[in-house]
């Protein structure tokens, strides 16, 4: 029988397996004690942790009530946002806002003068921003306050920024307004400013 050049490298690669294979069957383990813990240690730690756990578990409700009234607020809040897709959209808007409480004056306000501002960031995050609008009107002191009234009582978040107030007719008790007011807008709509314009 002859050994072929195939055989030979066969037996070499059996010869080198057989030899690893032996290597690690016999290749010496290490033979460490495993550490030993003691009772008592694991079980006052364990003790810790279990009343750590249980003051944790009651302090859930608590915290739960306080995220349900934080999302409430957070709703009634973004409820007042005013959704455009674009700002000019948000200050036509808050104009509209304007001359709403504007007409259910007594007598109904005229507005002289629109203004569009710019629209800001509120906070640094930059997830809200402001739409500043401006409106100048001549109107008595009840009507002023009417209107300052009525501004907070609208389900939209507009808020005074700037009131310039200067006497017009004192003996009527008339005034020459200017008021800037700053509605609530998504942070989305910060990209899109463009210059003041006016109406």
């Amino acid at each position: 029988m002859t050994v072929t050049e195939r055989d030979k490298r066969a037996l070499i690669g059996l010869a080198a397996a057989v030899v690893i294979s032996l290597t690690v069957y016999f290749w010496p383990q290490d033979t460490a004690a495993p550490d030993v813990v003691e009772t008592a240690a694991s079980a006052e730690s364990a003790g810790q942790r279990l009343e750590r756990v249980r003051r944790l578990a009651a302090q859930v409700p608590g915290r739960q009530q306080e995220l349900n009234r934080l999302r409430a607020e957070l709703e009634q809040w973004e409820a007042g946002v005013i959704r455009a897709e674009t700002s000019q959209q948000a200050q036509a808007e808050i104009v509209q806002v304007l001359r709403r409480i504007g007409s259910n004056q007594v007598p109904p306000l005229e507005f002289s003068s629109v203004e569009m501002g710019q629209v800001r960031p509120l906070g640094s995050d930059r997830a809200f921003g402001e739409a500043l609008v401006s409106v100048s009107f001549n109107c008595v002191i009840e009507q002023l306050v009417n209107l300052m009234a009525d501004l907070t009582a609208q389900t939209e978040s507009v808020v005074t920024e700037e009131l310039r107030v200067s006497p017009l007719k004192p003996e009527e008790k008339s005034l020459r307004v200017r008021l800037t007011v700053a509605g609530l807008v998504p942070g989305e709509l910060l990209s899109q400013q463009r210059g003041v314009r006016q109406f």
